[in-house]
């Protein structure tokens, strides 16, 4: 492996611990998800418009049509809803669950890419959708095996949700062509705040909130440190390793999601947990690798 490629995957491995600890900041922050995921779609986009600056790269207005501007703006609502719904997931139950539901991404684009991308539903495809299908069952806890939120099953439907949407972005954005990926984080992140402002006004989202030291601390760390910078590393060491290779690493992000949610929030999951943890996991990555 080339010097290039090693501190590539090294970076790529860091961004995805940064992406899993994300529920961990969430449970620290004393604010309305949607005043969250403002803040983070406004810090997110500023931090990556000043890195684009900082490496003497102007902004590619050239490369973007008015075709592609539409889904660009529209992937950027979606992604804002989206983490609406992640964000208020954490509230409801624990963070190892709301990842986990959040997690089954890749087994909703697989069942509607037949519908959606005229895609084939193989024979491997429909044992990754019921084997994750099966693993969130047991994660569910139906017959009470898991417990640490107030509503756990609000909070399972939040984050399936969430991947609901997430799954739109993905398909929408194999729409998209030509755009840097830069730039089309940027439209997408201004876009996820600027279209919350309709949704925060009226629900007054938008008076002044007391938050501590910490609350401030992890706030700019959620617009900064968990989108600007994470997505930064993610995006510039994405081109130099192989597609396989990012994701499969990408399920670095869901499992440091559910051990620190053992071991820092106290909140483990039972013997059925993890073996579900395993299923969709496991099915998420052989569907995506494969």
């Amino acid at each position: 492996m080339e010097q290039k490629e090693r501190r590539s995957l090294s970076i790529l491995i860091a961004s995805m611990i940064i992406f899993g600890t994300i529920g961990i900041v969430r449970k620290n922050i004393d604010l309305p998800s949607e005043v969250l995921a403002f803040a983070r779609g406004i810090l997110g986009g500023t931090f990556l418009c000043a890195f684009l600056k900082a490496r003497g790269r102007r902004f590619a207005w050239n490369s973007i049509s008015k075709k592609n501007l539409v889904l660009l703006i529209l992937t950027g609502t979606l992604i804002g809803i989206n983490w609406i719904l992640l964000f208020e997931a954490y509230n409801y139950t624990t963070v190892a669950i709301a990842t986990l539901c959040y997690y089954m991404q890749p087994v909703i684009v697989l069942l509607v890419s037949p519908i959606v991308l005229k895609e084939k539903l193989t024979v491997r495809k429909i044992f990754c959708i019921l084997t994750a299908c099966f693993g969130m069952v047991l994660v569910s806890g139906v017959a009470g095996q898991v417990s640490g939120g107030s509503q756990p099953i609000m909070g399972i439907m939040l984050g399936l949700g969430a991947a609901a949407l997430y799954a739109s972005v993905v398909i929408l954005n194999k729409l998209i062509q030509g755009v840097p990926v830069y730039e089309k984080t940027i439209i997408q992140l201004f876009s996820a705040a600027i279209l919350l402002l309709p949704y925060m006004i009226p629900h007054g989202s938008l008076h002044a909130y007391h938050l501590s030291t910490l609350g401030i601390i992890m706030l700019l760390m959620a617009g900064i440190v968990h989108t600007g910078i994470a997505y930064a590393m993610y995006f510039g060491s994405v081109e130099n390793l192989p597609a396989q290779t990012s994701a499969l690493l990408s399920y670095i992000d869901p499992v440091t999601a559910v051990l620190l949610s053992a071991l820092l929030l106290k909140e483990p999951l039972s013997l059925p947990g993890w073996i579900g943890t395993l299923l969709i996991i496991g099915a998420a990555m052989v569907s995506e690798i494969g």
